[in-house]
């Protein structure tokens, strides 16, 4: 019986620490990666969809695992399903996706309103 006790332990509590600091560091990497390609909104609405089915596609990605790892970093793609089997982490990065698009809409505003202050004052002068 004490075979099934580390079993039973992996069932209730699949992952201890959701959040670690290179957990985080790897989803913001991520965020990034997906600000930079200008898919925001088509991101957020496909993990907003597939954040019930966090668990399955994790473990799809481990079966296929041995398949995609010949064509990209092993290391990389098996620690992106263990992390997004957990439904938060993939609202971890939704929220990192937001905040980063939110941040770059507020510094293009500040840029547009200093330009049109800028060109109110020239006008002004002349």
């Amino acid at each position: 019986m004490k075979m099934f006790v580390g079993i039973k332990n992996k069932l209730q509590d699949p992952n201890p620490n959701p959040h670690s600091d290179l957990d985080l560091e790897f989803i913001k990497r991520i965020a990034k990666r997906i600000h930079k390609s200008g898919l925001i909104t088509p991101a957020v609405l496909f993990l907003e969809m597939t954040k019930p089915l966090a668990l399955i596609g994790s473990h799809a990605m481990i079966f296929f695992g041995p398949i995609i790892t010949a064509f990209i970093n092993a290391e990389g793609y098996y620690r992106a399903a263990e992390i997004f089997e957990d439904p938060n982490n993939v609202e971890k990065l939704v929220t990192e996706i937001e905040l980063l698009e939110n941040e770059a809409t507020n510094n293009t505003n500040d840029i547009a309103s200093q330009k049109t202050r800028v060109s109110s004052v020239q006008m002004e002068q002349k």
